[in-house]
């Protein structure tokens, strides 16, 4: 096998592991619908992230990268959507 396949090799295993770990939470979030404790701050940051990751692999054409940024992005942002859905408001007396 050549470097550059096992340079693809190891970056497909990195993108699977990152991409696998964060559906359990994502399918918990979507199974009860509760997003109190993610925070919101925290979550645009890391949604934006994963999208600039994801341009990122495109202008590399680096398919490890793009498959698991899509995948975790599209994950990310219907979290994202459930979290903004969330907010309550609160007015002042």
């Amino acid at each position: 096998m050549s470097a550059a396949a096992w340079i693809d090799l190891l970056g497909y295993a990195a993108a699977a592991l990152t991409t696998v770990s964060f559906i359990p939470q994502a399918w918990l979030s979507f199974r009860t619908g509760d997003v109190s404790g993610i925070s919101l701050g925290m979550y645009g940051c890391f949604t934006v992230g994963v999208a600039l990751w994801l341009a990122y692999g495109v202008v590399l054409g680096a398919w490890p990268i793009v498959v698991a940024n899509a995948i975790t992005l599209v994950l990310a942002l219907a979290i994202l959507l459930m979290k903004l859905r969330g907010r309550r408001v609160s007015r002042p007396g």
